[in-house]
């Protein structure tokens, strides 16, 4: 019997470039191979390479199987947003990192959430409060897979929300940076793609040959195919970039709290306890850029 409900990724909700998601399917002549893919984007790795994987049961729903990208996990990337080492996924736009596109907000829970954060924002958080309270508001409609939704509206060819290098309190987005200034985590004000972001989360019911279902997510990195055939087109893109992986923690502790909110406390909890021994065994798999980044 099924006891979970089935998710998709949210990070599909994202306004990226075609708006393009991991279940769309182009013709033959329009996909790029990886060959000509990865030569359009020199300093990056190739998009495939061998991975470790884990697979356990969440401690509170047996019935629910979930599969952890390790390589990933215990690689050493980090948000480089801010730094020369961030070249913006818009070529021409480094400053704006991965917030050139608007979000798609992913279901009224996420609208909720944003409204709420954005009452807590003043002048000295938002560069844009005064155009993003007006007339024209901070979303905006736009079509993702056939259907109108709203996303953060683009002001000056990037997010709303994304305070510009020129802002008397520094750049960056403002609904993460009040974050920060409250003690909250910033998942808690954003919409749903900008905090899961590099992390893939996808969800589907499993048929095991007794004829049991259960459910399995499975999480990895969210890479360029994470796109489909967009993501060859962004200009640049952190997760394969030696640069940007430099962290002082490996990911399934620097987005300890991003993986707890996507699995559960008890599920984490035992995810964390598996990555903290497979780092210490070491891993066969490392992450081709942190382990170029060393």
């Amino acid at each position: 019997m099924r006891t979970g409900q089935r998710h998709e990724q949210k990070p599909d909700k994202f306004a990226g470039s075609g708006h393009a998601n991991h279940h769309d399917r182009h013709p033959p002549s329009t996909v790029k191979t990886v060959a000509s893919a990865q030569s359009d984007h020199p300093g990056e790795v190739e998009l495939d390479f061998a991975r470790e994987w884990v697979e356990f049961y969440d401690p509170d729903n047996p019935e629910h199987l979930i599969a952890a990208d390790l390589t990933w996990l215990l690689s050493r990337w980090t948000c480089v947003f801010g730094t020369p080492a961030c070249q913006g996924t818009v070529e021409d736009r480094p400053d704006d990192g991965c917030c050139s596109h608007g979000a798609f907000l992913s279901d009224d829970d996420d609208r909720a959430r944003l409204d709420d954060a954005v009452t807590k924002l003043t002048d000295a958080d938002w560069q844009f409060r005064e155009k993003g309270l007006g007339r024209k508001g901070y979303l905006e409609l736009d079509e993702h897979e056939g259907e109108e939704q709203f996303r953060t509206r683009k002001y000056k060819g990037a997010c709303i929300f994304l305070n510009r290098p020129d802002f008397h309190n520094g750049q960056g987005c403002a609904l993460h940076t009040k974050a920060i200034k409250l003690g909250v985590q910033p998942l808690t004000m954003k919409p749903d793609v900008c905090w899961q972001l590099p992390i893939r989360r996808s969800q589907e019911w499993v048929t095991r040959p007794d004829g049991t279902e259960i459910l399995k997510t499975t999480v990895t990195e969210y890479d360029r195919r994470g796109w489909g055939a967009g993501g060859a087109d962004l200009h640049w893109y952190c997760t394969g970039d030696p640069a940007a992986h430099v962290g002082a923690e490996q990911v399934w502790v620097s987005m300890g709290p991003e993986l707890t909110e996507l699995l559960g406390e008890k599920a984490y909890a035992e995810l964390a306890a598996m990555c903290k021994r497979r780092s210490g065994l070491g891993l066969i798999a490392v992450h081709p850029a942190t382990r170029a980044a060393e």
